[in-house]
């Protein structure tokens, strides 16, 4: 039943990664479930609510969630709990969870004056973090951890990417002053060109984890063109995907 609710929180509050995981082995949905709800939780704690200590707070609560199940205790939770399991089962790395909510902070600020570094290492705490810890939990091993991170770095950049508008819309300065769009889809693109190049140290087995990257090229392309707002059609969105999932390639 948790791994049920996982999936459903997914469903509801991050369709993309849901179709991406209903379109992996019926096996590996029990791992990446509970991660993807756990990330969802996280990334939505800095917005509801306009009070930078409550978000603090909630974001404090996910931590204080990982680090007791480090130490073995589990919280009766219907993601904390399946996220508990997870880290014992699996050993997925505590200070990569940790670091992943903590960047999680800047969402929280309306001009974060890190610039481009700062967005830089953001991505990399969430995107490439989150990708590292769902293909750690379907056993990939070390040697893999670059070309994974790499390639969840291009596929959170182009979701930052097409959340711009939105973003700008609620106040939020969402592009660093010194730089521009086109600027963050060319670095995306070159991550991307990164990970493939290091294909060869993924296993198969690990590839589900990198099916919610299947719209990142395109969308990077998109915005590196000029897009203001990229996005692609449900028939391409489910026919890459399709593709993704039939031919192993990414």
């Amino acid at each position: 039943m948790s791994i049920a609710a996982c999936a459903e929180l997914v469903r509801r509050g991050d369709p993309d990664r849901f179709l991406a995981v209903m379109a992996a082995p019926v096996a590996a949905r029990t791992q990446l479930f509970p991660l993807f709800a756990f990330n969802l939780e996280v990334a939505r704690a800095p917005w509801v609510t306009e009070e930078p200590l409550i978000a603090e707070m909630r974001l404090q609560w996910w931590r204080d969630v990982v680090a007791n199940a480090a130490s073995g205790a589990a919280r009766a939770h219907e993601v904390a709990g399946p996220l508990h399991d997870l880290i014992r089962d699996f050993g997925l790395p505590v200070a990569v969870l940790d670091r992943l909510i903590a960047a999680r902070r800047r969402d929280i600020l309306r001009d974060p004056a890190d610039g481009t570094a700062g967005l830089t290492a953001y991505l990399e705490d969430t995107g490439g973090g989150l990708l590292w810890l769902a293909a750690r939990a379907l056993g990939a091993p070390d040697r893999a951890e670059s070309a994974i991170r790499s390639y969840g770095w291009a596929t959170a950049s182009a979701g930052y990417l097409r959340a711009v508008p939105e973003l700008a819309a609620r106040g939020r300065q969402p592009v660093p002053a010194e730089m521009k769009t086109a600027d963050l889809a060319r670095l995306g693109l070159e991550r991307l060109a990164a990970a493939r190049r290091a294909r060869r140290t993924v296993p198969k087995e690990v590839f589900p984890a990198l099916l919610p990257g299947w719209q990142a090229e395109r969308l990077l392309h998109q915005a590196l063109a000029g897009n203001p707002a990229p996005g692609l059609s449900e028939f391409q969105r489910r026919g890459l995907l399709l593709w993704q999932a039939f031919s192993g390639r990414w």
